[in-house]
Parts: structure tokens; sequence; C-alpha cells
């Protein structure tokens, strides 16, 4: 019974640690859980081409948009924990279970391997927007309440809590001051400021930064700590005294499904930690306005706190009771 049972650790020894050796053996898939042209979209394409060299193996990104990111995150959360279906995560993923009781998959159901990026938000106009800064916008918002529209993927998605905790702020009513025209993925929220269908948003800097640099877009201030190095002229909601904006940020991170093997997450520990120095990824990163988070902060520790603080914000703002 002894030999039997030696016989069998060792076999499961043998196994553990070729799984090791092996892993990754083929493609890994990236989910995307928003369409193509947003900032998810490049944050997960540039880890795609970054991992790469680090982990021996492709990695094949699939845009999966729906649920305001839920359905690409439902489908990784019950894919096998196997280390193949990743996560390009962001600040979605905790704040959709925060607003919605039925969210589809709650914030901490999945396995946290590692932060990307921080992203900061830029509240914009058209060029020809007759609105120079935060408090012209404000005031006319004030003027005629209900008549400007602002574009975002959705009421409770982050790029409708950027206006909202602004126009709460304000001392707006935040769900009727503006009225929200709702599109899909950052591209399209771009565009539809372009072409004159809002008045207004306020969505990922990478968005918007190459019409904002070739002048078809005005920014009126950004949503994170500091001002971002290529707008050093712009301010922060912080600085002009916005109390719920200056908390707002947009995340990226990268999630595995639950309970992934301790081979799988010390492979992507390492990847992670090189991919930190890599040049490509960092420039990238500087392109999109971003800033490299990876290392910096315990994901999972992160990840509650972001849930606690969009809990806080929908309760005030109406949207649970």
């Amino acid at each position: 019974m002894k030999l039997t049972l030696s016989l069998a650790a060792a076999t499961l020894l043998a196994a553990s640690t070729a799984y090791a050796q092996s892993y990754p053996s083929e493609p890994v898939t990236l989910v995307i859980p928003y369409g193509p042209g947003g900032a998810s979209d490049l944050a997960g394409r540039a880890l795609a081409e970054s991992a790469r060299e680090y982990l021996g193996q492709p990695v094949t990104v699939v845009n999966q948009a729906g649920a305001g990111g839920m359905t690409g995150a439902r489908d990784v959360t019950q894919a096998d924990a196997d280390g193949y279906t990743l996560l390009l995560a962001r600040v979605g993923m905790a704040l959709s279970p925060a607003v919605n009781e039925n969210s589809s998959v709650d914030w901490d159901e999945y396995t946290f391997i590692s932060p990307l990026e921080a992203t900061p938000m830029i509240l914009a106009v058209a060029e020809d927007s007759p609105y120079e800064s935060v408090e012209d916008l404000l005031e006319g918002i004030e003027n005629d309440p209900g008549a400007m529209s602002y574009a975002a993927s959705g009421a409770t998605a982050i790029d409708g809590f950027t206006v909202q905790s602004l126009l709460a702020d304000a001392k707006m009513d935040p769900l009727t001051a503006a009225t929200l025209i709702p599109y899909r993925g950052g591209g399209e929220l771009a565009t539809a400021l372009l072409g004159g269908h809002v008045d207004f948003l306020a969505i990922a800097a990478a968005s918007l930064m190459p019409h904002i640099e070739s002048g078809d877009m005005r920014p009126l201030m950004v949503f994170s700590p500091e001002r971002m190095e290529a707008l050093p002229d712009v301010p922060t909601a912080e600085e002009l005294g916005y109390e719920l904006a200056g908390q707002v940020m947009g995340w990226s991170a990268l999630y595995g499904p639950p309970d992934l093997p301790e081979e799988v997450m010390n492979t992507w520990a390492e990847v992670m930690e090189q991919v930190a120095e890599d040049e490509m990824w960092l420039s990238r990163a500087d392109d999109r306005g971003s800033i490299s988070t990876i290392g910096s902060v315990d994901m999972e520790t992160y990840a509650k706190e972001q849930y606690e603080f969009y809990r806080t914000l929908a309760e005030q703002f109406g949207y649970l009771e």
C-alpha cells in the first residue's frame, strides 16, 4: 500500500514538474472585453506584443464586447484554469458588480495576475466648441439642464462616472443635468464627438490623444493624480477642486479564471517583471498617455478598493438603494 502511494505521489510530482516546464506549450488567448480601437484594445495588443518574447508563445488577442465588458469577463471566469485563456481587465470589472446587484461576475471571481497601467481620462470637446474651460462647460450645462449631451459606454461605465462625478461635484443632478448618449467602445465614442453627435465626453486618454494632437479636439481637464506629460497645460480634476472626479481614473490589469495553478502564476510573474522594463511596452504606454503600473500594487487589494469606491458612488447617485 505504501509503495502504491509513493508511486502515485511520484507520478503527481513528475506531472506537476512537467507542466511547469511546458507551460505555455501553445498560444495564449487574451480576451479584450471591449471593441477595437479603445483603451483596453490598445493596452491588450501592446501587452500581447511585448509578452510574446518572454513567454515563448504568441498571445492571441480576441475582442469580445458586450454588457459593459462583462460578457468577455464572464467567459474568461468560466474557461479552464490552465493559463491559456486570460482577460485584459479594466476598471469595469470592479465597477460593474459595484453598481449592479445582478452582475454576471463579481469583482473577486478571478485570479489576479498583475496590474498593467493607469489610464488617465480626459474631458474634451470638439475643436469648434464654444467651451474653453471646465467652468464654461459646466455653466452651459447648468443654464439648460438636460439639453447638452455626452458620449459614454453606459451610465454605470467608467466613462459615465467621469461625467457624473463631475456633475455631482458641481452640485448638479448627475443623472439628468446632461444627457448620456451610449456608444460601444472608445473608437465609437471619439467618432461621436468628432461628428458633432454629442457636446462633450470624458473617456480614456488613449482614445482621444490622436485627435487632440491633430487639433480636432480640445482637452479641458484630466482625471489623473497628476498632469499628463503630453498635456502639461491641462489641469487635473483634483487641482480644480473636484473631489469625486479627482478619484476617478481608468486602469488595466491581467486577470485569469479562478484557481490558476501556481506554475502559471509563477510563469506570468517572471514575464511581467520583464515586460515592466520592456522599452516597447513603456513607449507604447507613453503613446497612449498611460502609466505602467506593473509591480506597483497588490492587484486584488486595489480591485477591492475600487469596488468599494464605485459602490459608494452608485449609492450616492441612486443606482442602488
